[in-house]
């Protein structure tokens, strides 16, 4: 496992809880989730992903509608895989058909991550009704 996300009102409450309850370390990456209308904030330490509305975003952010019916919790477990293409590929043919991927650049990946990869990429699976869950499959590696 890579990480999980954990959907919540408040992202700088929930980053200081985690890094009390765990050490929990956290870097900003809300470009990647301002498409969505959601702050974002990773500690690859504890793997973990705290993901909250903006403000102003309350409503129709990518993790409102969760909110609203589960409340705070688990959205979204990352498996990480050797080979991303062929996870993909294994997920597809049992049905779990991908609904969003990315694939970032060495530049994205040095500007926004702090270089830590040298690959990045993960495919979102339709999982949630199977599963309880959003599955996304992360081929993440290090440098």
């Amino acid at each position: 496992m890579n990480r999980i996300m954990i959907a919540v009102h408040d992202i700088e409450k929930a980053k200081q809880q985690y890094a009390d309850l765990l050490g929990a370390t956290f870097m900003d990456a809300d470009w990647t989730g301002a498409p969505f209308g959601i702050k974002v904030a990773i500690a690859w330490d504890a793997g973990i992903e705290l993901c909250a509305p903006m403000p102003g975003r309350e409503k129709d952010s990518a993790v409102s509608q969760f909110l609203e019916k589960r409340g705070e919790g688990i959205m979204n477990v990352f498996f990480g895989v050797d080979n991303g293409d062929e996870a993909n590929a294994r997920a597809s043919s049992h049905g779990y058909n991908c609904v969003g991927s990315l694939d970032y650049t060495q530049e994205e990946i040095d500007a926004h991550l702090g270089g830590l990869f040298k690959r990045y990429q993960e495919f979102t699976l339709n999982s949630s009704g199977r599963c309880g869950f959003t599955i996304s499959l992360a081929q993440i590696d290090e440098k």
